[in-house]
């Protein structure tokens, strides 16, 4: 994958960001007014399912739901259309004795100056895989 295209790139250092455990430079990778949905609509992480608003918003995101875990990015493929990219494939995610992975598109939107505008993961909650770790 070319991370010649701005989105791309965007999401490409998000998910180095997110894998370095670097709260501070992923959260510098949004624009102030930013949203991030993860997973899209109603979920644990987000009650009412509009989405984390906003740097406090986004860095309490990270609090909830990244801080704690072993994050891997397991993508097949992305495509880079307009100011978007998504990518699709597999996370894994490590945290309290347990491994969960989902299967999803993940797509980021950037601003003309390469700040992500919209972060946002479609996949199904009731299709996550849990697993013990060993």
């Amino acid at each position: 994958m070319s991370a010649e295209h701005p989105a791309r790139r965007a999401g490409l250092a998000s998910q180095a960001a997110v894998r370095a455990k670097r709260k501070d430079e992923w959260l510098a990778l949004f624009a102030a007014d930013a949203r991030v949905e993860d997973p899209i609509g109603v979920s644990p992480y987000d009650p009412v399912g509009g989405g984390h608003l906003g740097h406090a918003a986004i860095a309490a995101f990270w609090d909830m739901a990244i801080a704690n875990s072993v994050i891997d990015f397991r993508f097949t493929d992305s495509f880079a259309c307009g100011d978007e990219v998504a990518f699709v494939g597999t996370i894994r995610s490590e945290r309290d004795g347990r491994a969960v992975e989902v299967d999803g598109a993940f797509t980021y939107r950037v601003a003309a100056d390469g700040k992500i505008l919209a972060l946002r993961a479609f996949w199904e909650l009731p299709r996550a895989r849990v697993t013990p770790l060993s």
